[in-house]
C-alpha cells in the first residue's frame, strides 16, 4: 500500500501571470521593465515558497533547462537528452563527467537554500571547472552580504553581483549566471533557489539592437533592464511548467493505488522529486525487475512518461 504525506500530497495551483506583465519588450524603459519583472515575480513567489508534491520535480526540470543553456555557453555539444544520461545512468557515486558536473552544479542550487558560503561555493566553482580560490571566494561572499544589506530589489541585486563577478573573472561568466539565482531568492526570501535567468541568457531579453545585435553580457550597457525582462519570460515559463507539472503528478497520484508492487511508493516518490528516474532503478524495498514492471504499469496507466525514446537504458518522468 502506498503513503504518501497528505501535506505534501494536494497539489497546489500554479500561479497564473498577468497579461499586462508578459510581454515587457525589449524597448521597454527601465521603470517599465523593473515594474514588469515585480509583477512576475510577485505571481511566482507562492510557488516558490509552497511544497507541493512535485515540486521537486519542476525545480530539477528547471535546473536542466539552465544546464542544458550552460554547455551553450560553455561550448559543449550536450543537450538536455546528453545531460540527463550523464546524471541518471552512471554507477552510483561514479564521477558524471565535465557536463555531468555543471548539471550537478544547478541540481544543487535547486536543492539548498540560498546561503553563500566559501566551501559551498568552492565546490560549484569546482563543478563548474573554475580553480578554487577561497581568499576570492572570501571576498565574494562578503560582496553578497552587502548586497543582501544594501535594499536593493531583488533583480538588480541579481544582475549585479553577475556584473561583480564577469568584472573581476570574465571566463567565470557561467558561475556569474548560477550566482545571479541565488541572490535573487535571498532576496526575496525564498527557501531555495529557482534556476531562471541562464535559460534567458540566449533569448531575445538580452539581444540588444532590436534582437539583431551581440548578447548582453553581465555588466554591459542595458544588462539591468535585460534581467528584468528576462525574469518576465523566465517567470511565465516557469509558471507554465508547473501548471503542466500538476496535471501529470495528478495523473501519477491518481494511478498510485492501483500498484501493488511492495516499494512502488518509492518510484512515486521519486517521479515527483526528480526530472527523471532510471527505469533499472533499485531500492531497499524494489529489485530492478520489479521496477521496472512498476515502470510499465504506470505506462500503460499514462502516468509517466518515457524520456530518451530508447528500448534499453530508459528514464522516465513526468
Amino acid at each position: 500500500m502506498i503513503r504518501l504525506n497528505p501535506a505534501t500530497a494536494a497539489p497546489a495551483a500554479p500561479p497564473a501571470l498577468p497579461a499586462w506583465a508578459l510581454a515587457p519588450g525589449r524597448n521597454a524603459c527601465d521603470a517599465d521593465a523593473a515594474f514588469q519583472a515585480g509583477a512576475a515575480l510577485a505571481s511566482l513567489d507562492s510557488l516558490a515558497r509552497a511544497q507541493p508534491a512535485w515540486s521537486g520535480a519542476w525545480r530539477q526540470r528547471l535546473a536542466l533547462k539552465c544546464a542544458a543553456a550552460s554547455m551553450r555557453l560553455a561550448g559543449r555539444a550536450e543537450d538536455e537528452a546528453a545531460l540527463r544520461d550523464a546524471w541518471h545512468l552512471r554507477p552510483a557515486g561514479a564521477d558524471p563527467g565535465p557536463a555531468g558536473a555543471i548539471f550537478g552544479a544547478w541540481r544543487q542550487l535547486a536543492l539548498v537554500p540560498p546561503a553563500a558560503a566559501v566551501d559551498r561555493l568552492a565546490r560549484v566553482t569546482e563543478q563548474l571547472g573554475l580553480h578554487r580560490d577561497v581568499e576570492a571566494l572570501t571576498a565574494l561572499c562578503e560582496h553578497i552580504d552587502d548586497l543582501a544589506r544594501s535594499g536593493r530589489p531583488a533583480p538588480f541585486a541579481a544582475a549585479a553581483i553577475a556584473a561583480h563577478v564577469v568584472a573581476m573573472r570574465p571566463d567565470a561568466e557561467l558561475f556569474a549566471w548560477w550566482l545571479a539565482d541565488l541572490v535573487l531568492a535571498q532576496n526575496l526570501r525564498w527557501p531555495r533557489p529557482l534556476p531562471l535567468l541562464l535559460a534567458q541568457a540566449f533569448g531575445p531579453a538580452f539581444r540588444g539592437e532590436a534582437g539583431g545585435g551581440k548578447r548582453i553580457r553581465p555588466g554591459e550597457k542595458g544588462f539591468e533592464r535585460a534581467v528584468c525582462i528576462a525574469l518576465v519570460h523566465a517567470a511565465t515559463e516557469a509558471c507554465r511548467l508547473a501548471t503542466e507539472l500538476l496535471r501529470r503528478a495528478e495523473k501519477l497520484l491518481a494511478a498510485a493505488p492501483k500498484l501493488r508492487a511492495k516499494g512502488a511508493g518509492d518510484v512515486i516518490f521519486l517521479l515527483l522529486s526528480e526530472d527523471a528516474v532510471s527505469g533499472s532503478l533499485t531500492t531497499k524495498n524494489l529489485s530492478r525487475f520489479a521496477a521496472r514492471r512498476v515502470f510499465e504499469r504506470l505506462q500503460q496507466l499514462d502516468a509517466v512518461r518515457e524520456l530518451s525514446g530508447r528500448p534499453t537504458f530508459r528514464l522516465f518522468g513526468l
